[in-house]
């Protein structure tokens, strides 16, 4: 039981599009992860996400929609719904997410970005 320094975890790792994680709460995983470009079209069918921002902006894409998501700011993706999460101009955003255990990093979609393993740091 001691504080999390989440902008000093981030920076023990510099992989992009691989989650660590540094909590669970429950039957719940918190994840830090880096970003860059587009990652793959997916959905959860039993879990919700909560994606948010600690620097840059993430550009949550849905089917209808893009939802801009500043630094600061937190948006949750419910279950079942389809989405992809982006940035723009090679800005590199750094994301917290809380998500169940059982989550699969990109649903059923198999992708050379999926991962199987969130490395605890």
């Amino acid at each position: 039981m001691k504080p999390i320094n989440i902008k000093e975890k981030h920076n023990v790792f510099n992989k992009q599009w691989q989650p660590h994680q540094i909590a669970t709460v429950d039957d719940m995983q918190v994840i830090l992860a880096k970003i860059q470009g587009e990652f793959v079209w997916h959905a959860h069918e039993d879990e919700d996400e909560l994606f948010m921002v600690t620097k840059g902006t993430l550009y949550m894409q849905f089917r209808d929609r893009t939802e801009v998501v500043n630094e600061g700011e937190m948006i949750v993706v419910p279950k079942g719904v389809e989405h992809n999460p982006s940035t723009k101009d090679g800005e590199e955003v750094h994301l917290l997410l809380f998500e169940k255990l059982s989550t699969k990093h990109t649903g059923d979609v198999e992708h050379e970005r999926t991962q199987t393993v969130y490395p605890k740091i």
